[in-house]
C-alpha cells in the first residue's frame, strides 16, 4: 500500500521527521539529597517542574533523584555511579565533610560538574568541578565580630562541618590573634549545649558572655531557648551570634520577653522580590505533592536549591544558543572515553568542562541574591544582611555585609515586615499612665476596663493624643500600662512597665510623661520631645520665719540689743559720775535758794533716754565733761536707729522662706533630711548610671538608706513630702513639682535648679510605621504653638502663691502679728504708770498723814482723792493760805507760796530736781 502511496508516504516521514526536531531536547540532571532536606529536594523537583512548564523552551530537564544519608559514603558512591551512567549531565545536591572527597574524586574523575548547597570546605584550592551555591561567609562572621569589639568568642559547633569551619575562623583571625580570644567546646544535642553554657554563666556571672552557635538553626533556636527559661541565668548576659544563614526562620515570638542578645545573618533577603514571587507560589503548593511546601516558610537551604537549577538551565540555554548542535554531540559517544564505576557500570564522558565553564559564566539575581561565581567555584559578590534580636524586640535588620566590599555596613534597626501592620484601618494600642496633669480621670475612675475611651479622661497628654491621631489619621484606644510603672531591665535583661509592653507589641505607642533616655532609646523609638524639663526636687513648703509679737525687733540681733542695755546703763552711770565732780554742773536753785545738781541717777537715766529715743530732755549738760559724754551718745543713738529703721522695712515687709535645702549639693552634705525617687523610671536610672560626683554619692545613700527612700508611685512620693514635716525630699521631674507646688494645699515646693536636662516623647516599638508620622506630628503641634497653648493651659492655673528663693523673699503687707508686741509694750507700760501713780498717791497720802498727826490716813486719802477729782479747792476751804476739812474741825496748814489761787494744789512746793 506504501507503494501505492509512495509520495504520501515519504510527506508523511518528511513531517513526523521536522515535529521531532522541533520538540524540545530532554536534557537529564542528577540529584543526591539528604534524608533532612526535605524541603531542598522540593525546591529543586519544584524549580524544575516550572522551567518545564514554561513556553518556548528548546529544551525539558528531566531530574532523577537519590535520597540517601549523605554521612554514608558508600550509599553515596552507590548514588554516584548510577547518574553518571545515566549520562546525567550535572549532579546536584548536598554535600558532608565525610562525603565530600569521594564526591570530589568521582565528579573530577569522569568531569561532571557537581553543584552542592553545602558548606565549601575551603578557601582558594581549585575544586575542579565542584560549584557550591552556598557562600563561604567566615569572613563576615570575623567581621561582625570585630564590629562588636569582642575580645573573646566561645565557639560551640556540633558537626565536622563545624570543625572546618573553626579551622577557617583561625585563618581569617590570624591578623587578629593578638585582640581576640577564642575558647571551642564541642556539643552534642540540644541539652548538652544548654548545659555547657550554663556552667560557663555560673563560673563568672558578671562576666558579658559571647557565644559563636555553629550549629543549624533549629538547634541554635533549642539552645536558647534553654538558657532563656532558666531562671539562675541573666539573659542579659549572653549575647549569641548564629553561625547558619537562616536568622528568620527561628520563632521569634518565643524571645519576647528573654533580655536576649541574638545576631545571626540572613541569606534569603524577604524583600527581595524575585524571592517574594517564588515564596507566592511556594505557598500555595499542596503539601501532600510536594512535601514541606504549602508555607511561606522557606529555609535558605531550599533557596540554594531552587537557585542552582535556574544557574543549570541558563547555562546550558547559553550553550545551546552558542553552540546549537551542542546537546546533538553530547548525546553521542563523544570526545569522551568509557569508563567504569564502581558498580561496573559504564560511564561515558561527555562535555562537562563546557557546562561547568558556562556556569561560572552565569550571572543572575535569584532567590538567594546575585548569583555569580569565581575561577574556585565559591559564589562572589553577595551580600548577607544581618539581623539582631535585642532586649525582648522581634527581629529587626541592623546592617549588611558585603563580600565584594568585605565589610560590615551597620544602619539603623528596623524591623521585620508585620503584615498586621500593614493594615491601616485598625486600631491603635495607646499606652499610657494616670498622672497629673497629663493624664486624669474626668470623672470617678472606671476601673477593672482594659481599654478606655478617651472621653473619661482629660489632661496634656489627652489632647496630645488627640491631636496627633487626628493628623496621622488612626483610630485608637487608650489603655492603662498593667504594672503602672514605666519601664526598668529586670534581672534577666528584659524590661517591665511600658516599655517592656512596647517591646512586646501589646501596645503600638506609648503617650505619657515618657522620658526619652539612652537606655530606653536601645530598645524602643522615640519621637521628637514634645516636652523638655530636668529632674528637680521637691520638699515641704517651709512656714515663713518672722511671724511672732516681738518681730520688730528683729532688724538687731539679739547681742545688739544687750549691748544697746549695758550702753544705756553705762552712758547714765558715767554722766551722773562726771556730772557730780564737775564743779560747772553745781547751781544755785531759785526755788529752794540752795546748790542743786540737776544729773541725779535718775535724771541721768531720763536723759540718757531722752537722748536715745531722740525726743530730748528739760535738763542738758553744763559741763564740758558731761556734753562730751552726751556728744558720742547722741551719735551713737544716730547711727543704731539709722541702722535700724532701715533694717525695720525690710524685716516687717518681706516674709522670708527660709529653706533648709537649695541645690543637690545641699542635698548631698547633709543627713538630716532623707531623699528617694520613684522605684522605676528614667530619673532612679539617672542617678544609678551617673558619673557625677555628687550624684553618685547620693545615690550610694539612696541604696542604703534605712528606712527604703524609693515609692512605689509618683504620688506616694508626694504623700510622704507632705507627711515627713520637712524630713523628706522627692526628686521627681521638674514640671510635676512645679505642677503639684501651685495646686492647693500649697505644701510643697520645687527648690534649686534642674539636675539634668531631659524630653518627653511618644514611644513606639523598634521600626514602627508610626515612628515617622508621630515625628512629624510633634513637629507641627510644637510650630503651630499647640503645645505651648496645651502646657499653659494645664501647669499654670494654679491655686498658691508665687514662691521665690529664701534670697529674695516675699512681699507682703504688715499685719498685726508683726507689730503686736509694740501694742503690747505701750499697754504695759500705761498699766505700769498707773500702778505707779497708785503707788504714789498711797505713799503721798501716808506722808501727810503722819506730818500731821491729827490727820488721819483715811482722811488724807479721801482729801487728796477729792483734790485729784475736782481738780481745784474750794474757797470755804481755803483760809488765809490754810485749808479746812468741810466736814469735821480738823485743820492744817499748807506751806506753799504767797498766792493760793496760783500755786495752792495740796503738795509741798519743792523743786523737782535734786536738791543737795
Amino acid at each position: 500500500m506504501c507503494r501505492k502511496w509512495s509520495s504520501s508516504c515519504l510527506l508523511l516521514v518528511i513531517v513526523f521527521l521536522m515535529d521531532i526536531s522541533k520538540a524540545p531536547d530532554k536534557v537529564h540532571i542528577g540529584g543526591i539529597f539528604d534524608r533532612r532536606s526535605i524541603q531542598a529536594l522540593t525546591a529543586f523537583r519544584h524549580e524544575v517542574h516550572i522551567f518545564n512548564r514554561a513556553q518556548a523552551k528548546r529544551f525539558r530537564v528531566l531530574n532523577d533523584t537519590s535520597i540517601l544519608d549523605v554521612t554514608d559514603s558508600f550509599a553515596v558512591s552507590n548514588a554516584l555511579c548510577h547518574h553518571l551512567s545515566s549520562g546525567n549531565l550535572a549532579i546536584f545536591g548536598v554535600s558532608n565533610a565525610s562525603s565530600l572527597a569521594t564526591i570530589q574524586s568521582y565528579t573530577d574523575t569522569f568531569r561532571v560538574p557537581y553543584v552542592t548547597i553545602s558548606t565549601a570546605q575551603n578557601f582558594s584550592h581549585n575544586s575542579s568541578y565542584q560549584l557550591y551555591m552556598r557562600p563561604m561567609y567566615i569572613n563576615a562572621v570575623v567581621d561582625v565580630i570585630m564590629h562588636y569589639e569582642w575580645k573573646k568568642v566561645a565557639f560551640y559547633y556540633d558537626s565536622d562541618e563545624g570543625l572546618v569551619r573553626l579551622q577557617q575562623l583561625f585563618q581569617a583571625t590570624n591578623r587578629y590573634s593578638s585582640v581576640l580570644t577564642i575558647d571551642t567546646k564541642r556539643i552534642t544535642d540540644d541539652h548538652n549545649g544548654y548545659l555547657m553554657l550554663k556552667e560557663l554563666h555560673l563560673m563568672d556571672p558578671d562576666i558579658h558572655q559571647r557565644v559563636l552557635l555553629d550549629v543549624r538553626t533549629d538547634k541554635a533556636e533549642k539552645i536558647i531557648l534553654k538558657v532563656m527559661n532558666d531562671t539562675e541565668i541573666n539573659n542579659s548576659k549572653f549575647h549569641f551570634l548564629l553561625g547558619d544563614l537562616g536568622m528568620l526562620e527561628i520563632n521569634l515570638t518565643n524571645f519576647k520577653i528573654g533580655g536576649l542578645d541574638i545576631t545571626g545573618f540572613q541569606l534569603v533577603d524577604p524583600l527581595n522580590q524575585t524571592a517574594k514571587l517564588f515564596i507566592s507560589t511556594w505557598s500555595n503548593l499542596d503539601p501532600k505533592f510536594w512535601p514541606g511546601a504549602g508555607t511561606e516558610h522557606l529555609n535558605y537551604e531550599a533557596a540554594l536549591a531552587a537557585d542552582s537549577v535556574r544557574l543549570f538551565t541558563r547555562a546550558f540555554g547559553s550553550l545551546l544558543h552558542k553552540n546549537p548542535g551542542f546537546l546533538r554531540r553530547s548525546r553521542l559517544a563523544g570526545i569522551g572515553k568509557s569508563l567504569k564505576c564502581t558498580d561496573d557500570s559504564e560511564v561515558r564522558t561527555g562535555y562537562g568542562e563546557e557546562i561547568l565553564q558556562e556556569m561560572k559564566r552565569v550571572r543572575f539575581d535569584g532567590i538567594t541574591g546575585h548569583v555569580e561565581f569565581d575561577e574556585y567555584g565559591q559564589r562572589k559578590d553577595f551580600t548577607l544582611d544581618i539581623y539582631n534580636v535585642a532586649m525582648a524586640r522581634r527581629a529587626a535588620k541592623v546592617g549588611f555585609w558585603s563580600q565584594r566590599e568585605g565589610r560590615v555596613h551597620m544602619q539603623p534597626p528596623r524591623l521585620v515586615p508585620n503584615p498586621e501592620e500593614t493594615n491601616e484601618n485598625r486600631t491603635r494600642i495607646v499606652v499610657t499612665i494616670i498622672k497629673e496633669p497629663y493624664v486624669m480621670w474626668k470623672g470617678a475612675p472606671k476601673n477593672g476596663e482594659p481599654l478606655v475611651a478617651v472621653e473619661h479622661l482629660e489632661g496634656f497628654c489627652i489632647d496630645l493624643t488627640k491631636a496627633v491621631a487626628e493628623k496621622v489619621g488612626f483610630d485608637y484606644a487608650i489603655r492603662f500600662v498593667k504594672d503602672g510603672s514605666y519601664g526598668s531591665v529586670l534581672s534577666n535583661g528584659s524590661w517591665d512597665g511600658i516599655v517592656g509592653e512596647l517591646i512586646a507589641h501589646e501596645a503600638h505607642m506609648a503617650i505619657a510623661p515618657f522620658t526619652i533616655t539612652a537606655d530606653r532609646s536601645r530598645v524602643i523609638d522615640f519621637t521628637k520631645p514634645f516636652m523638655s524639663l530636668g529632674i528637680s526636687i521637691m520638699i515641704k513648703r517651709p512656714q515663713p520665719a518672722g511671724k511672732h509679737f516681738f518681730s520688730f525687733m528683729e532688724p538687731l540681733s539679739y547681742e545688739i540689743w544687750m549691748c544697746i542695755v549695758f550702753a544705756y546703763i553705762g552712758v547714765s552711770v558715767v554722766l551722773f559720775l562726771v556730772s557730780r565732780f564737775s564743779p560747772n554742773e553745781w547751781h544755785l536753785s531759785e526755788t529752794e535758794h540752795s546748790i542743786a545738781n540737776d544729773f541725779s541717777i535718775s535724771n541721768s537715766l531720763w536723759f540718757s533716754l531722752g537722748a536715745f529715743m531722740q525726743q530730748g530732755c528739760d535738763i542738758s549738760p553744763r559741763s564740758m565733761s558731761g556734753r562730751i559724754v552726751g556728744s558720742v551718745w547722741w551719735f551713737f543713738t544716730l547711727i543704731i536707729i539709722s541702722s535700724y529703721t532701715a533694717n525695720l522695712a525690710a524685716f516687717l515687709t518681706v516674709e522670708r522662706m527660709l529653706t533648709p535645702i537649695d541645690s543637690a549639693e545641699d542635698l548631698a552634705r547633709q543627713t538630716d533630711i532623707q531623699y528617694g525617687t520613684i522605684i522605676s523610671g528614667s530619673t532612679r536610672a539617672f542617678f544609678q548610671n551617673s558619673e557625677f560626683q555628687t550624684y553618685k554619692r547620693m545615690w550610694a545613700y539612696m541604696t542604703s538608706a534605712q528606712p527604703n527612700v524609693f515609692v512605689q508611685k509618683h504620688e506616694d512620693g508626694i504623700a510622704r513630702v507632705r507627711d515627713s514635716g520637712g524630713k523628706y525630699a522627692y526628686l521627681t521631674e521638674s514640671t510635676t513639682i512645679e505642677y503639684v507646688s501651685s495646686r492647693k494645699p500649697c505644701d510643697t515646693l520645687k527648690v534649686g535648679n534642674n539636675l539634668n536636662s531631659d524630653g518627653f516623647g511618644i514611644g513606639t516599638p523598634l521600626g514602627s510605621d508610626l515612628k515617622n508620622k508621630l515625628n512629624f506630628a510633634v513637629l507641627e503641634l510644637r510650630e503651630n504653638g499647640d503645645l505651648a497653648k496645651w502646657e499653659k493651659h494645664w501647669f499654670d492655673q494654679g491655686d498658691c502663691e508665687k514662691y521665690n528663693s529664701n534670697k529674695d523673699g516675699v512681699q507682703s503687707a504688715l499685719d498685726l502679728a508683726n507689730v503686736a508686741g509694740i501694742f503690747y509694750i505701750l499697754t504695759g507700760g500705761l498699766i505700769t504708770a498707773v500702778l505707779s501713780a497708785v503707788v504714789e498717791f498711797v505713799y503721798k497720802s501716808k506722808i501727810d498723814s503722819t506730818q500731821h498727826g491729827q490727820m488721819s490716813f483715811g482722811s488724807a486719802l479721801r482729801s487728796k482723792a477729792r483734790l485729784s477729782f475736782r481738780g481745784h479747792v474750794d474757797k470755804e476751804h481755803r483760809v488765809n493760805g490754810t485749808r479746812r476739812r468741810s466736814h469735821n474741825s480738823v485743820t492744817y496748814t499748807y506751806k506753799g507760796p504767797s498766792s493760793v489761787v496760783g500755786g495752792s494744789h495740796g503738795f509741798d512746793d519743792v523743786n523737782t530736781h535734786t536738791e543737795v
